[in-house]
């Protein structure tokens, strides 16, 4: 989902927001049926204050967005079923097309130069916005379909290899390029439901986690001498007393650069991992509400957080909430580097 090249490209997502930067440019939308829009914003820097740029409004709560690969359009899916391009410079929105139910995931191929999208009435649909008429109609826009046996929660690609996750733990890994059988079906090494999933830069694997409070590193190569080196652990967890509280893990991004990941969790705070060592490398100071999203720009020199409530309580946790959803950037230095880098 990183903007290929050389500028800064950010992609953030809460319960109330999911939003993507591209050089300083964000785009937030909202996800538990509140403000119902995706906004464009401008972040900033040290000669201007934010701006907002555009803002799209939605019928339903958007759940997922994505950049094209040049960054001039996004695309919003969610409660409505609906799959969306957005016109960034011009504030325009076509409907590409929908899905029988929510749309729950989404990334950007570079590779085919189209949109994947995942649903909850078990799909997997590839589209060519090309395809679409000019008069907003999605004729042609709609490639292919994919059934899966799941509802799917999560889906990431590197280079032309799909990693979806399901319901009932499942993980399908597929070739874009055949997507008539996954390669391989999986089942989580983690004993609850996925709720974050992230591809390795590096091609090699990809890491999830679950609303237990633990991730799992997982390996793409079947070999069993390579599938030994899988793990997972524990995280996101505090002992207050006698008393074991976990919180889900909402989100995980790899650093494009150094392969290390960071992990985001509803304790309010934000971790990055040497993977290969099992190692922490740093934890940030802890922010006033849940981290529902994380990403890194293309260099990896910033990362994007968003926090807000996101309803692990219900309808009862929404009304204790006291701080406001919140969306910022933060430098990243020689913290995201693993011990010993090398520059491999």
């Amino acid at each position: 989902m990183l903007r290929p090249g050389a500028s800064s490209s950010i992609c953030v997502g809460t319960s109330s927001f999911v939003q993507r930067v591209v050089e300083r440019r964000k785009l937030p939308s909202s996800r538990a049926g509140r403000t119902l829009t995706v906004r464009y914003y401008d972040t900033g820097s040290a000669s201007h204050a934010p701006e907002q740029k555009a803002k799209f409004d939605h019928r339903a709560a958007v759940l997922a967005c994505a950049f094209n690969g040049t960054g001039d359009k996004a695309y919003s899916g969610g409660l409505d079923t609906g799959v969306r391009e957005l016109d960034l410079a011009g504030e325009r929105m076509t409907h590409l097309g929908t899905h029988a139910d929510s749309v729950s995931a989404m990334t950007w191929s570079k590779n085919t130069n189209a949109l994947v999208t995942g649903s909850w009435d078990r799909t997997l649909r590839f589209w060519d916005p090309r395809a679409s008429t000019s008069d907003g109609g999605s004729a042609g826009a709609l490639s292919s379909t994919t059934s899966t046996p799941e509802r799917i929660y999560a889906l990431d690609l590197v280079n032309h290899t799909l990693v979806v996750a399901m319901a009932s733990r499942l993980f399908h890994i597929y070739d874009i390029r055949n997507m008539s059988v996954p390669a391989q079906q999986r089942e989580s090494s983690l004993k609850y439901m996925t709720r974050s999933l992230a591809a390795m830069p590096s091609g090699e694997g990809y890491a999830c986690a679950s609303v237990e409070g633990r991730i799992a590193v997982e390996w793409f190569d079947p070999a069993p001498a390579v599938q030994e080196r899988k793990y997972a652990f524990k995280c996101h967890r505090q002992t207050v007393g006698e008393v074991d509280h976990v919180w889900p893990v909402n989100a995980l991004a790899f650093h494009p650069i150094y392969n290390t990941f960071a992990s985001a969790g509803s304790d309010g705070t934000v971790s990055i991992w040497d993977h290969k060592v099992k190692k922490r490398l740093r934890q940030f100071p802890k922010y006033p509400a849940p981290v529902s999203a994380i990403a890194f720009n293309c260099d990896g020199s910033k990362l994007g957080v968003a926090a807000s409530y996101t309803w692990d309580e219900g309808e009862e946790g929404a009304k204790a909430v006291g701080s406001a959803p919140w969306v910022g950037v933060r430098k990243v230095g020689e913290e995201g580097k693993p011990k010993g880098w090398n520059g491999n």
